[in-house]
């Protein structure tokens, strides 16, 4: 049963507009560490862009809410494949896009970013990978994009997977191109967007499979590091004060200690509910313990402790990182210098690092970056952005 367009709008601006709304009640109830309590608990709920999906599986192209329909003409074809990740028996699920024309291909996987997203990395009713695979394959590069595990067609549990198996899941799919007849195995490159990236780097660095790494919007810092950014920037853009994000600091800080310390997951959970009633007294149960959940994931636990820098370091392959000048969930600031620094103490002789001006997180040409703009966004990616990727991606595949 294929999701109405109606009802894709209608969850969009349930997610879009619900941290304008806590922002809204806060301030008129006068209580500034409930608005920062509200804001951190959203952010634990839809971490990064990972919980901004609207959709899951397949969707007809019919019901595709957004202006950047990719041309039906097509001048490559389509096919549904099944590959498997055999280490962790996860079945995945994916759309091939194979050029016209009778010869081997270079190709790429596209990897979505944290959350449970489906092969078209689907967000407000856009649908990101479907126009880059499109635009890709016109320039005579196969595509594969996949649903990520437990979502659309693909098998597996993901509340017990950390980033490290999606990364299992991104090898698998090199390893399925590799397999194919039609596709050039020298010729196979990763594209990840945020989290997508680091599963890329990590897929990278095991495997001499892959010929170029393009990382968007990725995160450079350590987890620690990362996550109070993180916390402090989409704060700002959501209006929060200098004494409300200091605040927002010193609890996330006590947060991260226990995360990181306690092994058992049992007393950490206990270790953080006395936290949250200490701080946030008013709290309901409910929203402690979602909140919780999330951090003593095995997902979250495995990002606070991860360094970006330590992989990239171990990169041989040709590696393209892109920011966005206006992205508030993964700055350019801090994140870009480290991602540089970690490639130059590499053994990539090919590298390049460069910044956007203008674009969100999603890639979005936008005015202030803001998570709240995200859904009135008419764009589904920037030309700009595509331009880059596919010059680049041809340079060292094609041309």
């Amino acid at each position: 049963m294929f999701e109405s367009k109606q009802n894709k709008c209608i969850k969009g601006w349930r997610t879009k507009n619900l941290i304008k709304h806590f922002v809204r009640c806060s301030h008129k109830m006068n209580n500034p560490k409930l608005m920062t309590c509200l804001l951190l608990l959203i952010v634990l709920v839809l971490p990064g862009i990972g919980d901004l999906s609207t959709g899951s599986g397949r969707a007809e192209e019919e019901e595709y809410f957004g202006k950047s329909i990719p041309d039906p003409s097509y001048t490559y074809r389509e096919e549904n494949v099944y590959f498997v990740n055999e280490e962790s028996d996860v079945k995945l699920a994916g759309t091939l896009t194979l050029p016209d024309a009778e010869e081997l291909y270079p190709a790429s996987v596209l990897i979505s970013g944290g959350g449970a997203h489906d092969r078209d990395y689907t967000m407000f009713g856009q649908k990101p990978f479907m126009v880059m695979a499109d635009y890709l394959s016109r320039r005579g590069i196969a595509v594969l994009r996949y649903d990520n595990r437990g979502t659309g067609e693909s098998t597996g549990n993901r509340s017990i997977s950390t980033t490290e198996d999606y990364a299992g899941d991104a090898l698998a799919a090199v390893k399925f191109l590799k397999s194919r007849s039609d596709i050039d195995p020298d010729l196979i490159g990763l594209i990840g967007h945020s989290e997508g990236g680091t599963i890329g780097s990590l897929v990278a660095k095991v495997t001499s499979d892959v010929g170029f790494l393009v990382m968007i919007a990725a995160p450079g810092l350590s987890g620690v590091e990362y996550n109070l950014q993180y916390e402090e920037s989409v704060g700002k853009a959501m209006g929060l004060i200098e004494k409300e994000l200091e605040e927002r600091r010193a609890f996330q800080k006590k947060v991260f200690e226990v995360v990181l310390n306690e092994k058992e997951a049992e007393t950490a959970g206990a270790r953080l509910v006395e936290i949250y009633r200490e701080e946030y007294p008013d709290l309901t149960k409910e929203k402690i313990e979602a909140g919780i959940n999330r951090l003593i994931s095995p997902w979250f636990v495995y990002s606070l402790s991860y360094d970006p820098s330590t992989t990239l370091k171990s990169l041989r392959c040709p590696v393209l990182v892109i920011f966005g000048g206006k992205d508030v969930q993964v700055p350019p600031e801090g994140n870009a210098k480290a991602i540089r620094h970690a490639l130059a103490a590499s053994e990539s002789e090919d590298y390049r690092v460069e910044i956007i001006p203008d674009l969100n997180h999603l890639m979005q040409t936008s005015i202030t970056g803001s998570p709240e703009e995200y859904g009135k966004i008419e764009e589904t990616i920037s030309p700009i952005l595509l331009e880059v990727i596919g010059s680049w991606a041809r340079e060292r595949l094609i041309d």
